[in-house]
């Protein structure tokens, strides 16, 4: 039995060395830690604790209650199965639980005890040649943060928004991670808040782009052709997901730039008046995106009434210019014996001589009134 049992060991690998084959952030195949987790880790005095191995989120909660820091958690697309372990054992509120497991919250901020709850909405702007009308802008994903005295936990839906390079870009700045979990709060909020800020400058050319299309090129006769209204509206419904976002998170930043809260390092609360200046103009921004996309629309939808008003008029003229060979043709086809000139050796040349007369007159008369 004793061989049996060292052949065994033998054979199956170790926790240890299926973490280091399967990635140092991967923990699908340790129980005692849910596969959402992307990251885990003890902060003390603005440096990661090197703990030699990926730590399970009850033993990095265990090292921060013994020897201080905190600890940050990171999780990708949670269920509800994955998230209850971290809830319980962090003291988490049930409707924030809920919140952040089922995604789709307009952004907000929240206070359970001694936890805040902060929603974020990520944008990510969608590279294209040219917009159509079914193309996407912006693609939006969420960052659901838990903020406590001693940890700071990340719940992230979507592909885009990744952290890891703000992480690691923090943990190169001990001096502001010292802060705590109100530093790491800030700098999410900032990094949100700057990615607004590059998508709202790559929508400005794409609208500057639908602009100029609705009103240089393809002009004929001073109206735009050829411009499709259905790409102006998409591009509005994208400006209007993207107000979504930006809009509901300009309160929550002003109450943590302007008003005290215990888990907010005062230090820290100056940096995020500076985080809600620049959303309040990347709010602005978007808010004139949208009434000048209603005016392009509108611009457009009166160029094209104006084309059809255009194109009748020029079908009514030349039905009226064609009307007079039609009426003396009919008149001529009725077959009387006796009708004027049409015995007469030049009566046909004279006839017609008169109809192409009266036909010039008729189109110079509509060319000066601008009908042709």
């Amino acid at each position: 039995m004793s061989m049996i049992r060292d052949l065994r060991a033998a054979v199956r690998p170790s926790r240890i060395s299926l973490r280091k084959e399967t990635g140092p952030y991967d923990t699908t195949r340790d129980p005692s830690t849910p596969s959402a987790v992307v990251d885990c880790a003890v902060y003390r005095d603005g440096a990661r604790v090197d703990s030699g191995r990926p730590l399970t989120p009850h033993e990095a909660m265990r090292l921060v209650r013994r020897d201080g820091g905190f600890v940050w958690i990171g999780l990708h697309e949670p269920t509800e199965a994955e998230f209850s372990g971290i809830a319980a054992e962090f003291g988490l509120h049930p409707l924030a639980v809920e919140d952040a497991v089922q995604a789709h919250q307009r952004p907000k901020l929240e206070r359970y005890d001694d936890t805040l709850f902060t929603v974020f909405k990520t944008i990510h702007y969608v590279e294209h040649d040219r917009l159509t009308a079914n193309s996407e802008v912006v693609e939006t994903g969420e960052v659901m943060c838990f903020t406590g005295r001693d940890f700071f936990i990340t719940v992230r839906h979507g592909g885009q928004g990744s952290l890891r390079a703000l992480r690691h870009r923090l943990q190169d700045d001990p001096e502001l991670l010292a802060k705590g979990p109100s530093a790491v709060l800030h700098s999410i909020a900032d990094h949100v808040v700057d990615g607004y800020v590059a998508v709202a400058d790559a929508v400005q050319d794409d609208i500057d782009d639908v602009e100029t299309e609705v009103f240089s090129p393809g002009r004929r006769g001073g109206v735009s052709r050829g411009v499709d209204s259905a790409r102006i509206y998409q591009l509005k419904r994208e400006v209007l997901e993207f107000k979504r976002a930006v809009s509901p998170l300009l309160r929550p930043m002003q109450l943590l730039s302007e008003r005290p809260m215990r888990l907010i390092d005062p230090d820290i609360q100056k940096y995020f008046r500076d985080v809600a200046d620049h959303l309040a103009r990347v709010q602005e921004q978007v808010v004139g995106f949208d009434e000048l996309l209603n005016s392009i629309l509108q611009a457009n939808l009166a160029q094209a009434s104006v084309a059809q008003n255009e194109d009748m008029r020029k079908i009514t003229s030349w039905a009226a210019i064609i009307a007079v060979p039609t009426m003396v043709c009919g008149v001529y086809g009725m077959n009387f014996k006796y009708m004027p000139e049409l015995h007469a050796k030049y009566g046909y040349p004279v006839i017609m001589s008169i109809t192409v007369c009266i036909c010039l007159g008729i189109h110079r008369t509509l060319k000066r009134n601008g009908w042709l």
